[in-house]
């Protein structure tokens, strides 16, 4: 257990403390909460890298608490009303879709495609997203229907770096 291990299991802390802030309509407080999950994700990746503490347990926890959290606050504006349940929905796909797609891909032993910019970019668009619908901006949801968009986009081409990642020598995808 190292430094970024512990940052990242904090994240999984935070999320019912996320949870209690938003069911007592403690809004802003409940979003500096899912800002401080997104400061922990920085500093946990900063710090594995720069100090070579990354572990396998560190790659599949972090994604796993960033996605979790995600989940949380979906869930969490869904059931306010604070979006729309079709919105919802698409977030929730694409996040269950990769949480269930790199767990079945790296139990088979397959590589799996690092963080992109793109990946990271979205997150920050995520992040964007939630600041205005906690803050009750008059575009917030057109702006997170964008942010769902090109979180799609950044899934497909995960997939296919991911193909390409994981092609065996007579071109065919090892499966």
């Amino acid at each position: 257990m190292n430094l970024p291990n512990l940052l990242t299991l904090s994240r999984f802390g935070l999320i019912p403390i996320y949870v209690v802030f938003f069911a007592t309509n403690h809004l802003k407080t409940a979003f500096l909460i899912v800002v401080l999950a997104g400061a922990t994700d920085v500093l946990d990746g900063y710090l594995a890298r720069t100090r070579g503490q990354i572990t396998q347990v560190g790659v599949m926890l972090d994604p796993l608490a960033d996605k979790c959290m995600m989940l949380t606050v979906i869930i969490s504006l869904l059931v306010s009303g604070m979006i729309p349940w079709l919105v919802a929905v698409a977030m929730f796909v694409r996040d269950a879709g990769m949480i269930a797609g790199s767990a079945f891909f790296h139990f088979r032993g397959k590589m799996t495609v690092p963080a992109n910019t793109l990946g990271k970019l979205t997150t920050v668009l995520y992040y964007f997203a939630f600041l205005f619908i906690f803050f009750d901006f008059s575009f917030a949801i057109p702006y997170l229907w964008f942010v769902v968009g090109v979180s799609f986009l950044a899934s497909i081409i995960y997939i296919i770096l991911f193909l390409g990642l994981n092609r065996t020598e007579d071109g065919e995808t090892d499966s």
